[in-house]
């Protein structure tokens, strides 16, 4: 089942000769429970993708529906509470609240809908990242590997349609590294998350099941890489 899709997916700045074009009419599709990279030389327009699927930036032109939803058509508000509720993105610096500890960091989307937690799912989910005895800590106390795993318990948290990692590993030591993306494939095995990856690192890519490669803003190749 088609989870994401976008149709001519483009992203400009500046005017006239100054135009710089990040995207250049990119369709893709993206199915349920699927895992897929997005690889790319810095300036290809990787970054620019995942801001616009994840409703952090606009398109200049195109559109993005999730779960049928075109997003694209979304008020700022509106799309704000979809963001938080559907889609799920992970960061190379955790953009973690230092203020709250773990468990209000991870439950956060909820709280902000003035929603009851599902206490069970959230006991599942920290044990299964290895953070159920850091809830009461701050982000000021974790490590770089433990703080990336909270941010991926509160991309989850909400059940969303799509996690959008950005180069979650980028800011991680090898070890770290490796764990950050055997959570991330756990994630898409044991609770059938679809996952897009942002990533530089081709060894990285080759651990999901499909490998798109842009350019200069566009698609130059689509490969499964396993089935």
């Amino acid at each position: 089942m088609e989870i994401l899709r976008c149709n001519n997916l483009t992203k400009t700045y500046g005017q006239g000769c100054e135009t710089v074009t990040a995207l250049d009419h990119v369709t893709l599709s993206l199915e349920s429970g699927s895992f897929t990279a997005v690889v790319g030389a810095s300036g290809s327009g990787k970054s620019t993708l995942l801001h616009i699927l994840g409703g952090v930036d606009r398109p200049t032109d195109g559109n993005v529906y999730i779960e049928d939803t075109d997003i694209s058509a979304l008020s700022l508000e509106q799309l704000a509470v979809f963001r938080r509720r559907k889609i799920g993105i992970v960061y190379q610096f955790y953009n973690l609240i230092p203020t709250l500890n773990v468990r209000k960091n991870i439950l956060l989307p909820v709280l902000l809908d003035n929603e009851k937690p599902d206490e069970a799912y959230f006991e599942k989910l920290t044990k299964t990242l290895g953070l159920s005895d850091r809830l009461n800590h701050y982000p000021r106390e974790l490590s770089g590997g433990q703080q990336q795993r909270a941010a991926i318990a509160r991309s989850l948290i909400y059940h969303p349609a799509i996690l959008l990692a950005d180069e979650p590993t980028g800011n991680l030591d090898r070890k770290n590294s490796a764990e950050t993306l055997e959570l991330l494939q756990l994630s898409n095995q044991q609770y059938k998350q679809t996952v897009l990856l942002i990533t530089h690192d081709e060894k990285t890519a080759l651990k999901t099941d499909r490998i798109i490669t842009l350019e200069d803003g566009k698609i130059i190749s689509d490969e499964v890489t396993r089935r």
